[in-house]
């Protein structure tokens, strides 16, 4: 069910907080002449993914076929795998948006093998999303000091990217989008600065949807890394307005699309306190959403795997019908 008139009147009043900090952060970006990286900002950017090809056919079998392919992120080209399942299409799309590989060592089509192969063979089309800096991608400097938003932009422009795509078995009127750890956090930033471009979201285990939580996990003592992030922005406590800025959750009034959230309590790299806070911050929003929590599963679900992918699909077939 889409949100109500009266919360879309909520939403429409809540947007008129944001113009007059909008159009600060713009200014001084545009006077400075650097990427800025806060929720805000992403906001008054242009999406327009384009140019979906595929590139090279990688393998087959009885329920599908796999491709590597390309799409246009802004000014940058996009590696990911598109997945065409058996049948007569068109088919609804999912985009996926995978968890922390070192981008060194990332190679194309990388993560989400049992869902790469699920949703296929269950009638869902798939584009699998190399973001900036990983596999054949270009590249973006200034990416992880900019908080990692980059992301969130192409798995934006790869849901553009199918809509605009002429691609006959490919419906890009049908698009969602599944996350997974730090691409659970991806999908928060990516419904929260273009909200209405996918029809649904999925995230398993991720990370938090507040940055400073995920800074001291990972990127504090990761000193070069963390310390051109503290050089730009601050101790969180020292500025807390910039890291408001940077953090899904104080944008969720921004959501049109249902979420469905999955997390396991033994969870022992994203701590199910994360999950908790955000469906609170998501039910403070008014958002549709359900936290489904595995009790005693860890990150990779390797138990409870096969019963959550059952919901998946009850969702999709939901809310992609």
């Amino acid at each position: 069910m889409r949100r109500s008139l009266a919360a879309i009147g909520s939403l429409a009043l809540s947007l008129t907080l944001l113009p007059a900090a909008q159009a600060a952060e713009s200014q001084a970006a545009s006077a400075s002449n650097v990427n800025s990286s806060s929720i805000p900002i992403a906001m008054t950017r242009e999406y327009d993914g384009r140019n979906l090809k595929i590139r090279k056919k990688l393998g087959e079998n009885s329920a599908y076929t796999r491709y590597r392919a390309t799409y246009k992120s802004g000014d940058l080209k996009i590696c990911g795998q598109l997945i065409e399942p058996k049948g007569k299409g068109p088919f609804p799309m999912v985009v996926l948006a995978h968890g922390y590989i070192d981008p060194k060592v990332y190679v194309n089509g990388q993560g989400f093998r049992r869902e790469q192969d699920w949703l296929p063979r269950n009638g869902y089309g798939v584009l699998h999303v190399d973001y900036r800096n990983h596999a054949c991608s270009d590249k973006d400097p200034r990416n992880d000091v900019n908080m990692r938003l980059g992301y969130a932009e192409d798995v934006i422009n790869a849901a553009l990217a199918l809509k605009n795509s002429d691609i006959p078995w490919i419906d890009g009127d049908r698009v969602a989008l599944l996350g997974r750890s730090m691409g659970g956090g991806v999908a928060y930033q990516a419904l929260t600065i273009a909200p209405g471009v996918f029809d649904a979201a999925i995230t398993y285990a991720s990370v938090s949807s507040d940055a400073e939580d995920n800074f001291n996990r990972w990127q504090r003592n990761n000193y070069d890394i963390g310390d051109r992030i503290l050089a730009k922005y601050g101790e969180p406590k020292d500025n807390p307005e910039a890291w408001k800025r940077m953090s899904s959750r104080n944008y969720f009034f921004r959501i049109t699309e249902p979420v469905l959230a999955f997390h396991g309590t033994a969870d022992d790299t994203c701590d199910i306190s994360w999950a908790r806070a955000t469906q609170r911050a998501l039910d403070k929003a008014g958002v549709e959403n359900e936290l489904v929590e595995y009790k005693g599963a860890g990150h990779y679900f390797y138990g409870p795997w096969s019963n959550s992918i059952k919901r998946v699909g009850a969702f999709l077939d939901e809310h992609l019908a």
